[in-house]
């Protein structure tokens, strides 16, 4: 088993099996760590890539036949799971970390940055507004990165890995209906805090004590 932390923090990986590809890249059956340094020693092989770790045979294969593989994925808003699974046996895994957060502080320096450039003594501009439309589809960047991001990993493993069947993990939570399995329609919209107004809620919430000196017995008047 080898284990792969990266400084850029992308992704940290275990890979069980050692990916093969034959002089065709076309890609093979995965084969253990001690029969890939076998293969390395006597020169029958050499090393493609780095991450994932693949070996690239000096001759063809012919009528290969691998044994088809299943990519599963896990995805998660700051971190996507990624395994490759033949049956029960994992031969790959790995997690990816997200830049979504990264994108979002960007995007938002970038606005404030042009919002104080117009605030400054320029040039008048005319407004224009033709550039802003969005395309039908359209996702926010920090959401179409993750889409690409994952799309990209598909993509390369299916070079490595003779991959048949594709899986993605989606889960949706119904937390009010774990709570109470028999609700329905309009029993959603009444919940613990139905018929409560903001402001006796807010002073139930906070035993109506003050909010900053914790003093009691006050009269508390909304602003």
């Amino acid at each position: 088993m080898n284990e792969a932390n990266f400084t850029r923090k992308e992704y940290a990986a275990m890979q069980n099996y050692v990916f093969v590809i034959d002089q065709n890249k076309q890609p093979l059956n995965p084969i253990p760590p001690a029969r890939a340094r076998e293969l390395l020693t006597k020169q029958k092989a050499a090393a493609y890539r780095v991450y994932p770790f693949v070996i690239i045979l000096k001759h063809v294969v012919d009528n290969p036949n691998p044994k088809p593989l299943t990519i599963k994925f896990d995805p998660g808003s700051k971190t996507t799971g990624i395994a490759i699974l033949d049956e029960n046996k994992v031969i790959w895994a790995a997690e990816l970390e997200h830049r979504g957060w990264q994108i979002k502080d960007s995007l938002e320096s970038r606005r404030s940055l042009r919002r104080s450039r117009r605030n400054r003594k320029t040039r008048y501009r005319q407004p224009r507004f033709d550039n802003r439309k969005r395309k039908e589809g359209w996702l926010p960047p920090s959401l179409m990165h993750r889409v690409l991001t994952v799309e990209a990993w598909v993509k390369r493993l299916c070079r490595y890995a003779p991959i048949g069947q594709i899986a993605m993990e989606l889960v949706k939570f119904d937390t009010q209906k774990m709570q109470n399995p028999e609700v329905n329609g309009v029993e959603y919209q009444q919940g613990e805090v139905a018929g409560y107004e903001v402001r006796e809620y807010l002073l139930e919430k906070w035993g109506r004590k003050c909010a900053y000196c914790d003093k009691e017995g006050m009269i508390l008047v909304s602003s």
